[in-house]
């Protein structure tokens, strides 16, 4: 996925501990995604590895390497894996998430490579497991570029002039229906939740809904249906 694309809407086949430690961050990461794109100009880009710099439309942004997907084969190797990378400051943020895969029992992020061919989509799946480590990371967007015919090489900045998201009343339904759809069958529940506790703001969670009050003064109220799934989010009026 390129840095103007949209958060994926769809996943293949992960592990169950791969959904639980993601879900949580995907309504975030969808919101602060959408707010990256924006930051980044279009235009040819270029990447310095050892300095840790990309550069697209004129900006210059430091970043971290995720790892690289080869499309000749459908597999994915972390950059902590890459023999021509190991042990660089470079790959700090792909080590992060090997660290927290080991501490969680998440097999995508300790295994050097992973085989993503036999997916449904393996293009959708490669998008899914860089947003996903974005949200673990809460890193502030994920980039991803064709750096060879047949290679993709996915990274997020490590850089503080990057804007991050804040809660909107008027986007909230839509980013928390978006990060809902990033794992079908997921818990929506968690989604709604994570989102909030990312933003540190109160929620008054109840049977079949969750409510919690946004920074502007007004209330977010999501209910649930009997599936689990997001039913409404109303957000009521400031003070009501």
């Amino acid at each position: 996925m390129d840095s103007n694309s949209p958060p994926p809407t769809a996943t293949s086949p992960f592990s169950e501990a791969f959904v639980r430690v993601a879900e949580p961050h995907a309504a975030w990461a969808a919101e602060q995604l959408e707010t990256f794109n924006a930051f980044m100009p279009s235009g040819p880009w270029n990447a310095d590895l050892d300095r840790r710099l990309y550069q697209q439309g004129g900006r210059d942004l430091r970043i971290s390497i995720l790892g690289s997907y080869d499309e000749s084969d459908g597999s994915w190797l972390w950059g902590w894996a890459n023999p021509g990378l190991q042990g660089t400051p470079a790959v700090g943020a792909a080590q992060s998430l090997r660290q927290f895969g080991q501490a969680h029992g998440v097999r995508e992020f300790t295994e050097e490579a992973l085989g993503l061919s036999g997916c449904g989509d393996p293009r959708m799946a490669v998008e899914t497991l860089a947003f996903a480590a974005m949200g673990v990371l809460g890193a502030a967007g994920y980039i991803g570029v064709q750096a060879s015919p047949d290679a993709r090489l996915y990274m997020v900045p490590d850089d503080p002039q990057v804007p991050l998201a804040a809660p909107d009343p008027v986007t909230l339904p839509r980013m928390l229906l978006t990060g809902a759809g990033v794992h079908p069958g997921g818990s929506a529940r968690s989604v709604v939740s994570g989102y909030f506790a990312r933003h540190r703001l109160p929620q008054r969670p109840g049977s079949g809904r969750i409510s919690a009050e946004l920074p502007n003064g007004s209330t977010a109220d999501v209910s649930f249906d009997d599936a689990g799934r997001i039913a409404s989010v109303e957000v009521g009026a400031i003070g009501a």
